[in-house]
């Protein structure tokens, strides 16, 4: 190699301010250790290229083997455990661990998730809840006692559940004194309804008569309220215990508004109208029986017995008006209740309808 000229190695050693000069032979580096940087990063992001699309890959593999976890709320998911069930024939046992899980100590959206999780096993995995047993059922029924409302809800909806199977019906009953209170101290429609819901599917026992005796004000509320569907379920239930001798003069002799009667109007929707002339139909073959009809009763101004069937009412009007409605259930209905007013019900005893102090006899 040739050597350099002096003045120039001065020059590639340093300068008079002690920084170091470059000379021919350091410029003629520069573009080599340059090349060796970009291979040293061409190396760096090949390598990180590498590593992220293998992460990814393996993502993507877990993803397609993974299952749903068991624990999902998602119909979907309940569905798969059902068919599974069918097809291999043995439970998938996570019903029963959703109830385990229920038993530990749970924020109240946890709760009602789970509960929700519960509803849906009940009904899909029917043969999975009838092995439950009747502490499952206690231990549903306290979560009626939860201070949320949406907690309590879901435990009434899950218990409606729960009541399709016949031998938990009368551990249910046990808690009918406890929905009673719920739907009558707590005015909120959704609970309103999952709880009158329950009540419509199962037998009220005698016991639970003297609690019906005290909410019935709120009862006859939930039916002039708002909510349709609430006003259905409270209907639907008043027309039962409308068969109950004990309870008859309660409901007929129950305080109700001025505009009581805008029940019966043929603007409201097909399925109120239908359970409304329901329950007019039963109050007044009820109140027609020899039964019934041996005691003098006294009512209320504002009773339903005076908005029904008092001199002032105008239900003949609304009925009349029924008859030509577009909905044929509800005519039908509305021609039965009129017949139910024109016939008492002791027509067994008696050769004929006779006369009554209806007030379609002056129209005729």
């Amino acid at each position: 190699m040739m050597d350099l000229p002096r003045d120039s190695a001065k020059l590639c050693k340093s300068s008079g301010s002690g920084r170091p000069l470059l000379g021919a032979s350091g410029m003629c580096c520069i573009p080599q250790r340059l090349g060796q940087m970009d291979i040293c990063k061409g190396v760096v992001s090949l390598a990180t290229a590498a590593g992220a699309i293998y992460l990814l890959y393996k993502a993507i593999r877990a993803g397609i083997k993974c299952q749903p976890p068991l624990c999902s709320a998602s119909p979907i998911c309940v569905a798969r455990l059902a068919i599974e069930r069918e097809q291999r024939g043995r439970d998938s046992g996570e019903l029963r661990r959703l109830l385990n899980s229920l038993e530990c100590k749970q924020d109240e959206y946890a709760k009602s998730m789970i509960l929700h999780s519960i509803t849906r096993c009940v009904y899909l995995l029917e043969s999975e809840a009838s092995t439950c047993t009747n502490d499952d059922i206690m231990l549903v029924g306290s979560m009626l006692d939860d201070k949320d409302n949406s907690v309590k809800i879901q435990a009434l909806n899950t218990l409606k559940a729960f009541s399709g199977i016949r031998k938990f019906r009368l551990k249910i009953q046990e808690h009918s004194i406890k929905v009673l209170e719920l739907i009558s101290t707590i005015w909120d429609s959704e609970l309103h309804i999952a709880g009158l819901r329950l009540l419509n599917n199962l037998p009220l026992p005698d016991f639970a008569h003297p609690q019906l005796r005290r909410v019935m004000p709120a009862l006859m509320e939930i039916l002039q309220s708002d909510y349709i569907l609430a006003q259905v379920q409270a209907a639907q239930l008043l027309s039962n215990l409308a068969q109950k001798n004990d309870l008859l003069y309660d409901i007929l002799n129950c305080q109700v508004h001025s505009n009581f009667l805008n029940l019966f109007q043929s603007a409201q929707p097909g399925c109120l109208l239908h359970e409304v002339l329901v329950f007019a139909e039963r109050l007044s073959e009820g109140r027609s029986s020899p039964h019934y009809r041996a005691v003098k009763w006294h009512y209320n101004e504002q009773s339903v017995h005076e908005a029904l069937f008092g001199d002032d009412s105008r239900l003949a009007d609304r009925l009349l008006a029924l008859v030509i409605h577009p909905e044929e259930d509800i005519q039908i209905q509305a021609c039965k209740v009129i017949v139910s007013l024109q016939c008492p019900q002791d027509v067994g005893v008696r050769p004929s309808c006779p006369p009554s102090h209806s007030c379609f006899n002056n129209a005729e």
